[in-house]
């Protein structure tokens, strides 16, 4: 199943047009696309019985995020060890570096977003996690059936005010207006062959900076979600970042950052493409 946020209303996507959720269920869910989050199995249960109509035609454009406001949005850090490597660091043991990306940062897979004056702005292509049922205390093993799907995420980071010390501002550096696209759709993990397995890419400008397994994850979606909910819990609809691989910006050599007319493609296999473009 694929789930939408078009024009700020649950949608599902049937060969490639969309149907609005509330219209087709008679009012029983909402328009909100965040609020469904909270009768995941519900939604999920009528959607394999439901008779769809059609649907209509849409243009990514018109597409925001397929959790536009999560109570709690965990990042991963250096969870990759190529990337861990260029960062100049070890790899993590035990939990992985975790910051959140606040949520008025959240944007839709198509859009255009303002460079900080005066900084450096990076890249970091991301498998993004969606929760649909709560979890806590969860075991590895179960990790899966609490997540409602998958979708591509760009943690895009402002390297000097993440790095300002005495002591570095992550949640601050990545969480400026746009910085947390997400999109284009929210993708359940039965329509993966293997959702542990997914190529990511990013391009600027059509070259290509970062390709990736999610098979090569320090830390798999299960044992992020077992670590992270021995911890706190996950509510439904949180948003986890589950790090990003190698070839960003600031591990570059001469480093490189993103500049205004630039334009940014996000693309996970299985899922579909971000596409932001830079202005000054």
């Amino acid at each position: 199943m694929r789930m939408a946020n078009l024009s700020g209303r649950l949608s599902l996507l049937v060969e490639d047009r969309a149907v609005d959720v509330e219209q087709a269920s008679d009012g029983r869910f909402s328009a909100d696309p965040q609020a469904v989050y909270e009768r995941w199995d519900e939604f999920r249960a009528w959607t394999a019985a439901a008779d769809l109509p059609e649907g209509v035609a849409f243009g990514p454009a018109e597409l925001g995020s397929p959790a536009p406001a999560p109570r709690q949005t965990l990042a991963i850090g250096l969870n990759y060890r190529d990337h861990a490597a260029e960062s100049g660091f070890a790899a993590p043991e035990g939990l992985p570096p975790v910051f959140t990306k606040f949520v008025t940062s959240i944007s839709g897979p198509e859009s255009e977003v303002k460079l900080p004056a005066d900084g450096h702005t990076d890249w970091e292509v991301e498998l993004v996690v969606v929760i649909g049922r709560r979890a806590e205390g969860v075991r590895e093993a179960d990790a899966w059936t609490h997540v409602a799907g998958l979708a591509v995420g760009q943690d895009i980071s402002e390297r000097v005010s993440q790095l300002a010390g005495p002591v570095p501002q992550f949640s601050l550096g990545k969480s400026f207006p746009g910085f947390t696209p997400i999109g284009p759709w929210l993708v359940t993990p039965d329509e993966f062959e293997n959702p542990d397995d997914l190529e990511l890419r990013c391009a600027i400008n059509g070259e290509e900076v970062q390709k990736g397994r999610t098979r090569d994850l320090i830390f798999s979606v299960p044992a992020l979600i077992a670590k992270l909910s021995a911890v706190l819990p996950l509510l439904p609809g949180d948003v986890i970042f589950t790090g990003t691989p190698s070839g960003v910006g600031l591990g570059r050599d001469p480093q490189r950052f993103l500049a205004a007319g630039d334009e940014l493609v996000s693309t996970i296999e299985g899922i579909g493409e971000l596409r932001q473009t830079f202005v000054a």
